[in-house]
């Protein structure tokens, strides 16, 4: 099932049900931490907040990177909520 937050359905459609709120999610996370949850509107896979507790979104780039044990991760670009959120 596609979860989408209530900042998307604002700006794209107000008769859909939101599954989360973003500042929500954020006002329960500490600077330079992240919770994992899909936005599959905005097309984000994490919601962060960085040292000055402003709060972040991951997007995924489309490229993979493979770390130091070999294991293949998909890359993500941390961007903040007023570039995704517009």
């Amino acid at each position: 099932m596609a979860e989408f937050s209530k900042q998307w359905c604002d700006l794209n459609d107000s008769q859909m049900k939101s599954e989360f709120d973003i500042n929500e999610i954020a006002d329960g996370l500490e600077p330079n931490f992240y919770t994992p949850i899909i936005c599959e509107g905005f097309g984000f896979i994490a919601i962060g907040k960085d040292a000055n507790n402003e709060i972040l979104l991951a997007m995924p780039t489309g490229e993979t990177m493979t770390d130091e044990n070999g294991q293949i991760h998909d890359s993500i670009m941390w961007e903040p909520y007023n570039d995704v959120i517009k």
